[in-house]
């Protein structure tokens, strides 16, 4: 059985493992404040080309936004997202939760659109009663997005003039973001990232680590006393030296982006897998993360011998599936699903 299910069917990559191991008998302070907690934030301001940024780590995407999005809002206020965003689908309401409403705006392949988000501010705002509504506070992206798709430099620009001049944060969901920076069809950067968003968060749970999220205020606008929000929430690990130390390795020596650039190239040729065996896409994606059309009886026969995601039903008789590679998607893994993509041909 081979596995596309995800990008984190697997533990750690190995030199993040082999970190852990080295450092593991260290006695270390605890809460992230141990010398390679530090030492990752460093190596991350210097990435980002962003020396005042305030770093802290968190150990799972929807822990972080959960943290994010509740500590910056205040009482009154929700966060506006893409329809399809994680923290309205698929974050089983932990934002609403917290008291904080999920504002949620049509997209256009999982993305906000510029146009769309300056539309719905100028209609809030020019209603008389909005005082009774639930204000705009925050707006929330992905990149990539749940579809797998990047935005542009020229729509994160905009997206990033539209919140300032309504005085909101723009807060980015990273995930997967080494994926999406990684990607040949992207113009965005690490750096345009810390300068365009107010807050993001760096993904290392899908991109290499065990667990953990770097979390980034990008210009001194992390809250007052924000590690005892975190620790209200539950969410202060003692041992914070586990994220420190794998996030130091993912930094050194341009692993992450390795990383990153190994999952896109195996991505790739996936997409030229599914091409050659005549199998439709729902939508190609330019990152790790490819999503295709199959029949009923092809998923039924796949199942036995490949792990991969449900999407949606596309109809009766088709559905969308998702296959996703990462740093431990192997040539091997590859050929054996090409081999039983040709041999389910043959029988058809």
């Amino acid at each position: 059985m081979i596995s596309f299910e995800n990008d984190y069917v697997a533990g750690a990559h190995p030199q993040v493992l082999k970190r852990l191991m080295e450092t593991n008998l260290e006695s270390l302070s605890g809460y992230g404040s141990d010398p390679y907690s530090e030492s990752a934030k460093a190596k991350i301001r210097k990435a980002c080309q962003c020396p005042d940024a305030e770093i802290e780590f968190l150990a799972g995407g929807t822990q972080t936004n959960l943290v994010v999005i509740s500590s910056v809002l205040r009482d009154w206020e929700g966060v506006i997202a893409a329809k399809t965003g994680h923290i309205n689908v698929h974050e089983a309401g932990a934002i609403e939760y917290t008291g904080h409403k999920v504002l949620a705006l049509p997209h256009k392949e999982g993305k906000i659109e510029p146009e769309a988000l300056k539309n719905y501010l100028e209609s809030f705002y020019a209603d008389e009663t909005y005082p009774h509504m639930v204000f705009p506070g925050m707006v929330y992206i992905s990149h990539p997005t749940e579809y797998g798709t990047l935005y542009s430099l020229k729509e994160l620009t905009q997206l990033s003039e539209i919140c300032r001049s309504y005085h909101i944060p723009l807060y980015m969901d990273g995930a997967r973001l080494g994926y999406g920076l990684m990607s040949n069809g992207t113009d965005v950067t690490l750096p345009d990232v810390a300068r365009l968003c107010d807050i993001f968060y760096i993904g290392g749970t899908k991109v290499g680590a065990l667990c953990g999220e770097a979390l980034v205020f990008t210009s001194g606008n992390m809250p007052q006393n924000f590690i005892t929000s975190i620790k209200k929430r539950g969410a202060l690990l003692a041992k914070g030296r586990l994220c420190g130390v794998q996030f130091d390795a993912l930094f050194s020596d341009d692993l992450y982006f390795e990383i990153g650039r190994h999952a896109i190239s195996t991505s790739e040729e996936l997409k030229n897998i599914f091409h050659r065996k005549g199998i439709p896409f729902y939508l190609e994606s330019p990152t790790n993360q490819q999503f295709v059309i199959l029949t009923g009886s092809q998923m039924e026969v796949l199942k036995r011998q490949v792990r991969f995601s449900f999407w949606e039903k596309l109809d009766n008789e088709h559905t969308v599936v998702r296959f996703a590679t990462s740093w431990s998607t192997t040539e091997d893994d590859l050929e054996y699903l090409e081999k039983i993509l040709s041999f389910e041909s043959a029988r058809s």
